[in-house]
């Protein structure tokens, strides 16, 4: 087809205004993107915010009082930075953790440092020899007795606790002995079940040194015995998250969300103190600078993630229907090194182009396309919104404390906020501004292909996470 010389300069014309239009709009985006980093690096006040949750609260275990307390005080705190924070109610199955013991009654008699897992059920005390139950596979059992007894997990198994149930009760026993994976008398606090139903057995996590004690002392056929007692139990509970809305001139939404409760043997700091910090500092730098963006901003601090996302499964569902472009999530993101696509292969030029606007802070490891599950933005995916989050680095030193005692707040380089929140803002600011970015929800279909990509199936359904239908058998070979 021929195209006149006028018709190649009206599109020339049209092009290049274009062009211009595209170039006015970022450079304002880039000159506000700048003075938010700017003032986020100078400001100290999600530090300070991060000190006082912690020393003020301590552990934030969903449904305690301390969990409600930290959440009234933080919405008082952003109303004071005159920013509209409101509670968004809703009821989980909850877990009240009440003062458990564990003791070793033979060879010697001593107490044990443990903790049980969520939703394990109050019992009386009872006592019970102990089996090295190894890994917890079908084929550890073999040549064992373990009826009555009780099972003592290696640091090494990998099966999710509603497996162990199963294969526990199929062999008889009355209850699970987690050995930590970490040495110096670590416990890790975690779930139970990741949809709040009522262990039948009791689990306990146990430390590293006493769980290989044990596992020494049955090598030698010595008998080692343990009691039991849980007072710790199950109760439907009313909680909320916190909600903060930006409006923007589109309906097209931005979700930036943290976790906000965490366990309670400890102060959370790291896991996620650090996300429920970084958000306070998003809405303050959101508040100063960026009144009105092309796309809504949506900040959410989600309760109940470690039992089982429970929060952000709430909140997400709450959007069907709303144009979701993406949600960004901040769990445990330390100094930023990188941005992660979770998989939206189609969000990696949006985030390389962020990462270029970084300048002189360009991502070390800049921009990768891999997804995981098991935090709040597994409930997005679910619901087919795109997701994205940051890789950071914390020290070794500081992770090993993870869901124990020792996460506390002088554990956090004092830099890390200002410089993890300069990050973040930028990116939230260059996402609801970005004018390439398109929303679109992915199908069950596609949801549960890009799960499988990353080989997630068998994983999410042992925890009970899997709404897909499973894989038809492969053809067998005549």
């Amino acid at each position: 087809m021929r195209v006149s010389a006028l018709s190649t300069f009206r599109c020339f014309a049209w092009t290049t205004g274009l062009l211009l239009a595209i170039n006015l709009h970022a450079q304002p985006v880039q000159a506000t993107q700048d003075a938010m980093v700017a003032d986020a690096l100078a400001d100290k006040a999600g530090t300070e915010f991060l000190t006082h949750l912690c020393d003020d609260f301590g552990g934030r275990l969903t449904g305690s009082v301390n969990n409600r307390g930290a959440l009234e005080r933080t919405v008082a705190e952003l109303k004071a930075l005159g920013v509209d924070a409101h509670l968004e109610p809703f009821t989980m199955p909850g877990w009240i953790r009440g003062d458990d013991e564990v003791e070793m009654l033979a060879p010697v008699h001593r107490k044990l440092r443990a903790a049980s897992l969520s939703y394990t059920q109050p019992h009386e005390r009872f006592e019970a020899e102990v089996v090295d139950i190894r890994d917890g596979r079908e084929e550890d059992f073999t040549g064992l007795k373990t009826a009555g007894k009780i099972g003592l997990l290696a640091a090494t198994a990998a099966q999710s606790s509603r497996q162990l149930e199963e294969v526990a009760t199929r062999h008889g026993l009355c209850g699970i002995l987690f050995t930590d994976r970490v040495a110096g008398g670590e416990l890790l606090a975690r779930t139970g079940s990741f949809n709040g139903v009522p262990l039948r057995l009791p689990f306990f996590a146990i430390t590293q040194e006493e769980g290989l004690w044990m596992v020494r002392l049955l090598k030698r056929d010595e008998k080692v015995s343990v009691s039991l007692l849980t007072r710790s139990h199950c109760a439907e509970i009313e909680t909320a998250n916190i909600v903060v809305t930006f409006p923007g001139r589109t309906p097209d939404l931005i979700v930036a969300g943290a976790h906000f409760d965490s366990w309670d043997l400890g102060q959370g700091a790291t896991d996620n103190g650090l996300g429920t910090a970084q958000l306070f500092a998003l809405a303050k730098a959101l508040q100063a600078h960026a009144p009105q963006n092309l796309r809504t901003i949506e900040l959410v601090w989600f309760n109940g993630e470690e039992e089982g996302l429970f929060g952000s499964r709430f909140h997400a569902a709450s959007l069907r229907g709303r144009p979701v472009a993406a949600m960004l999530n901040l769990d445990m993101v330390g100094f930023p090194i990188a941005v992660n696509a979770l998989g939206y292969d189609e969000l990696v030029p949006v985030l390389q182009r962020f990462d270029a606007s970084l300048g002189k802070r360009k991502l070390k490891q800049g921009v990768s396309s891999i997804t995981w599950f098991g935090s709040d933005h597994t409930s997005f995916q679910l619901e087919g919104i795109p997701t994205i989050t940051l890789g950071g680095t914390i020290e070794a030193d500081v992770t090993r404390y993870y869901h124990d005692f020792a996460d506390t707040v002088e554990k956090v380089d004092p830099r890390m906020i200002p410089e993890s929140s300069a990050t973040v803002a930028a990116l939230v600011y260059r996402l609801a501004n970005e004018p390439g970015l398109a929303v679109a929800r992915r199908t069950p279909a596609e949801t549960a292909a890009l799960f499988r990509k990353f080989d997630l199936e068998k994983r999410m359904t042992n925890l009970g996470l899997w709404p897909f239908g499973a894989l038809p058998p492969a053809p067998k070979k005549p």
